[in-house]
């Protein structure tokens, strides 16, 4: 008898949101104006969020497992959302500027959000290698929107290394399949604790290349080249979503097969530590030589993306919940600091550092609201950052490598360095005339307080967030196992 697919809509409901808003933005462009695309893209991305809480420990999936919609998806799904969300209302006061005021950007987003959300759902390569080529595809297009020789150039050095990344990645998957005969992580999960000795070489070379093409996709060094590059010259409303939803989106992908497939597969751990550390010394290190705030923002964004990377050394009852808190504090800081870039900014080449200086005389609200986010980023408390790097700090102890804990508590004193180089500028006086574009922008101020409401009050009281995820046995069953 012919086996029926496991079609279920329900599990899939927040990633069809997502689409049939790309869907309506793509025919509803030729009639309405963009800010209207734009406020009905929101508007999916809210009910799509809504979607998320009767998903809620119930385990669902679909397509005979292709698609899960469990707890850690849940609650990633949700962070991928509210940087979408922020995205959007930041182009609300900034898109016209950046010249991206049309309503091809609205949909090119929402479909690079609907591929975000199926890497959050995967539960087989196959649907995690499709979702990635969903994002990455759309990530190509938003970067040339603006249709100058900076985001042309920006755009192309992100295609050519993240084709390299995405192939990297296919060859891992075929490798990983050879080993194990499955592409599904439960069963891949299952192969590895059963694996025959004779396998074992053909597993490490697959789950190192499968490290290797996500690396590409996070930024861990020496695979980062494109990062500052492209995030200094890129529209900096797509930096923002680049540097959170993409980030967010590939962490989810490392998290689905490492903290589940491959996680007692040999080889990556010990490979992602030095990965781990040599993202921590060059990201700090390059950081502290920018002088475009914008750049530093950049190459603070690999220095992160260490910090993140620690939590992924522990067992996923640790790890996995100590990443989701920290790609929420991630999300929420970044957005606000590269908003209020966005707001100030008279072109997109950003902000100098020396045009920081006096910044609180000129825009006292916007001076506050980024020292917070500068202060969440190099880990001072009582801001969120603090509390996430506490647990990355914690998470990679308890596991046994002490030593990248040393180097990221060593590479946190230069970020505090730069990190307050430039709160300090902004505190001090300055008679030069003022370097900020002005303008009124509602909708930019309103993303920049939620960020910075939020940094400080899961700073304060952060179980408002690890509290919801904070439990040993949703992670243990990532894989399904």
């Amino acid at each position: 008898m012919m086996q029926l697919p496991d079609v279920s809509l329900l599990p899939m409901l927040p990633i069809l949101l997502v689409l049939l808003g790309a869907v309506a933005a793509t025919v509803l462009g030729f009639t309405l104006h963009r800010r209207s695309v734009a406020v009905l893209a929101i508007i999916t991305l809210l009910l799509s969020a809504v979607s998320l809480v009767p998903l809620w420990n119930r385990g669902l999936s679909a397509f005979n497992g292709s698609l899960q919609a469990d707890n850690p998806a849940l609650a990633l799904a949700f962070v991928l959302l509210l940087g979408g969300a922020l995205t959007l209302l930041v182009s609300l006061d900034t898109a016209y500027r950046a010249r991206l005021s049309f309503p091809e950007f609205d949909a090119m987003l929402l479909y690079a959000l609907s591929g975000t959300l199926i890497i959050a759902f995967a539960g087989d390569l196959i649907t995690l290698l499709i979702g990635l080529e969903v994002m990455s595809l759309s990530g190509y297009v938003l970067v040339t929107l603006q249709d100058s020789r900076r985001s042309d150039e920006s755009g192309l050095k992100y295609f050519l290394l993240g084709a390299t990344g995405s192939a990297i990645l296919i060859y891992g998957i075929a490798l990983t399949y050879g080993a194990t005969g499955s592409l599904n992580f439960a069963g891949i999960a299952s192969a590895v604790s059963g694996l025959q000795t004779l396998n074992q070489p053909l597993l490490t070379a697959g789950a190192v290349l499968l490290l290797c093409g996500f690396g590409f996709k996070v930024a861990l060094a020496p695979f980062h080249q494109w990062t500052p590059d492209v995030y200094s010259g890129a529209p900096t409303v797509v930096s923002l979503f680049l540097s959170t939803v993409v980030k967010v989106a590939a962490f989810a992908g490392l998290l689905r097969v490492f903290g589940g497939a491959l996680l007692h597969a040999p080889g990556w751990a010990a490979a992602l530590a030095v990965l781990t550390a040599a993202t921590l010394v060059v990201g700090n290190l390059a950081a502290m030589f920018q002088q475009n705030f914008k750049r530093l923002l950049a190459y603070s964004a690999v220095a992160q993306t260490g910090f993140l990377a620690l939590t992924l050394l522990g067992r996923p009852e640790q790890g996995g919940p100590a990443l989701s808190y920290y790609l929420l504090v991630y999300t929420l800081t970044t957005a606000a600091a590269l908003a209020v870039v966005a707001a100030l900014q008279r072109s997109e080449a950003g902000l100098e550092i020396n045009d920081m200086r006096g910044l609180y005389y000129r825009h006292p609200g916007y001076a506050v609201a980024l020292a917070i986010c500068l202060a969440s980023l190099a880990g001072l408390p009582p801001f969120a950052g603090f509390m996430a790097k506490y647990m990355a700090f914690q998470v990679a102890f308890q596991n046994g490598y002490a030593w990248v804990a040393v180097i990221a508590a060593l590479s946190s004193i230069a970020a505090f360095v730069y990190y307050m180089r430039v709160a300090a500028l902004m505190f001090m006086p300055d008679r030069t005339p003022a370097r900020e574009y002005n303008g009124v922008r509602p909708a930019t101020t309103f993303s920049v307080a939620l960020g910075v409401a939020a940094i400080t009050a899961l700073g304060i009281l952060p179980n408002l967030a690890y509290g919801w995820v904070a439990y040993p046995d949703i992670w243990t069953r990532l894989a399904g196992t």
